[in-house]
């Protein structure tokens, strides 16, 4: 690790769970970003700060001004520019020591596939269940952990699906809920801290993966609802009749 590498993660080195080595993980980690959105904003800010070496943006969507409430990563002079170029703008400018590779094409499955296998872990920031059904089924096919978030309103969800026999999926958790398209932000609003807070829980939770300390949110729902401040958590297990969990045992 280079001088300027252990001045600049030097906060993140002190912590003895993570020290010198767990910082070299961080470096030699490959991170996908999917949607850099209001979550992604904040997750990618973070994972971009603690020195994740290589992070892939994936976004066909452009920065609009109803983007700008909460998608920090962006800004006005934005307006237009595509999310993935927009966040890799940003982050080269807050750390340019990490490698930032921005693709702005909507992805189909196989080139999905594809790209996951490249990576360490997967890291949903979407704002809908069409694609988080996409993501959570290239998670099992390349076997690589997913790290799942979503915000609505006023309330917040997280979890981790490690693409294991014995974790459960998304899909376990929803089934394959494609029909309910009006749950989303543009239809129902949100408050902005929520993605924030959200994105840096996900954020937290795919360095604690990466660098191998702590325990995971696998297995387990977190909660929030802003609105009260509370948080809560509840268990998971796989559900055996869910046709994707079946695809990932039995490939």
């Amino acid at each position: 690790m280079k001088d300027e590498q252990l001045l600049r993660y030097s906060r993140q080195i002190m912590l003895p769970d993570i020290d010198v080595e767990g910082q070299q993980k961080l470096i030699d980690a490959t991170v996908l970003v999917i949607g850099l959105g209001g979550l992604g904003s904040s997750v990618a800010y973070y994972l971009a700060g603690a020195g994740v070496g290589h992070l892939i943006l994936n976004d066909f969507d452009k920065v609009d001004w109803s983007n700008l409430q909460r998608q920090i990563i962006h800004n006005e002079n934005r307006i237009g520019t595509n999310k993935a170029e927009s966040a890799r703008q940003t982050l080269a400018a807050l750390n340019s020591d990490i490698k930032i590779t921005a693709i702005s094409d909507r992805l189909d499955k196989a080139s999905l596939l594809e790209l996951a296998k490249t990576c360490d872990v997967i890291v949903d920031g979407t704002d809908n269940f069409r694609s988080r059904n996409l993501i959570n089924e290239i998670s099992l096919l390349s076997g690589k952990p997913l790290v799942s978030g979503a915000a609505i309103r006023m309330e917040g969800q997280l979890s981790i699906f490690n693409a294991s026999d014995d974790s459960p999926c998304y899909q376990c958790l929803y089934g394959n809920n494609t029909e309910d398209e009006d749950m989303t932000c543009s239809n129902n609003g949100v408050l902005a801290p929520v993605v924030g807070i959200i994105g840096a829980l996900q954020a937290n939770e795919t360095i604690k993966l990466l660098a191998g300390f702590g325990d995971t949110l696998e297995g387990r729902l977190l909660i929030l609802d802003a609105k009260s401040m509370s948080i809560r958590t509840l268990a998971l297990a796989p559900d055996p009749a869910c046709d994707c969990h079946q695809l990932h045992n039995n490939g």
